[in-house]
């Protein structure tokens, strides 16, 4: 059998790592363009499947359909509730070339979409239809990224149980490329400045109206060149950088204004469950208590199988 947090050391599949971002993007694409806007952007993310990570059902003209990156079998499939399909293998081939082979499937299954052919949340971003920069694809690192993800998800959705107030699902954002669970305290947030780039303002802005507590993983990148999971607040109440938080190798980020967890801390742990458990509930703990959050009506035991959750 696998470990089940297995090694994902960021340095031996970055270009792999980059070229799925892309790819996910471009299939998230499909899903902004064909789906109803709901609040904070979630009609747009991706969910971690048993298989790797796929849309939710999207509604077209033409058809009902699901796109899905098959990290076991290593293909994009595209299935229509009618029974048609089409799969696109996932192989070294650059982001122009998946672009043209995802979007010829589409239209194959008489799925007419157009998307917006620029990256979002990436400086200095190539358009897809140009990109034959980015083409790697290592399929024992996309199964591990995806094998990760599948042990992060367990732990997010449990924490998540412990919330009685507004929680976004356990989802996965193709533009930054990270899977997170979202609190929101119930009040209105300052107008976030945006500034994100390839990304509007205004759907930063809708994204962050409300305040919250955001906690989530990130294979790394950019100013981290490790994995790691990461906790923040918006707005960031006074504080919040000082406060302390468990476990011991966690530590607040200035440069990203978050906190860090590195993932190998809660791979090598005994309790890799409790470990990052020990991180979502610290981190949550000090952003809700120096925001004055009314943490009585909005938090609850964590959740059990088959036990209601008792009224007061």
């Amino acid at each position: 059998m696998p470990a089940l947090w297995p090694e994902l050391p960021y340095a031996k599949w970055k270009d792999t790592c980059a070229t799925l971002q892309l790819w996910t993007q471009i299939v998230g694409k499909v899903q902004l363009a064909l789906t109803p806007w709901l609040n904070h952007s979630w009609h747009v993310t991706l969910r971690v499947s048993a298989r790797g990570l796929a849309t939710p059902l999207i509604h077209a003209p033409a058809a009902d359909f699901q796109m899905a990156f098959d990290f076991v079998d290593h293909v994009l499939a595209l299935r229509c509730a009618d029974g048609r399909s089409r799969v696109v293998k996932l192989r070294p081939i650059s982001v122009a070339d998946f672009y043209g082979e995802a979007m010829d499937a589409l239209a194959a299954l008489g799925i007419a979409v157009g998307i917006d052919g620029m990256p979002s949340e990436i400086p200095d971003a190539i358009p897809f239809r140009e990109d034959r920069v980015h083409a790697s694809y290592d399929a024992e690192y996309a199964n591990r990224f995806w094998r990760v993800l599948l042990r992060i998800h367990e732990v997010l959705t449990h924490f998540r149980t412990g919330f009685l107030g507004k929680s976004s699902p356990v989802h996965f954002f193709w533009g930054s490329f990270d899977l997170a669970v979202t609190r929101f305290s119930g009040r209105p947030a300052p107008l976030h400045p945006g500034g994100v780039p390839h990304l509007p303002d205004a759907v930063v802005q809708e994204a962050y109206s409300h305040e919250v507590s955001s906690a989530g993983f990130w294979p790394g990148g950019g100013p981290i060149d490790y994995a790691a999971f990461y906790s923040y607040a918006y707005p960031a109440p006074a504080g919040f950088a000082d406060a302390p938080v468990r476990p011991g190798e966690a530590f607040f980020s200035k440069d990203l204004g978050e906190f860090l967890l590195p993932y190998d801390a809660v791979r090598t742990a005994s309790d890799p469950d409790g470990t990052l458990l020990a991180f979502l509930q610290s981190t949550y703990t000090a952003a809700a208590d120096l925001a004055q959050w009314d943490r009585a009506r909005l938090e609850c035991s964590l959740g059990r199988p088959r036990k209601p959750r008792p009224l007061p």
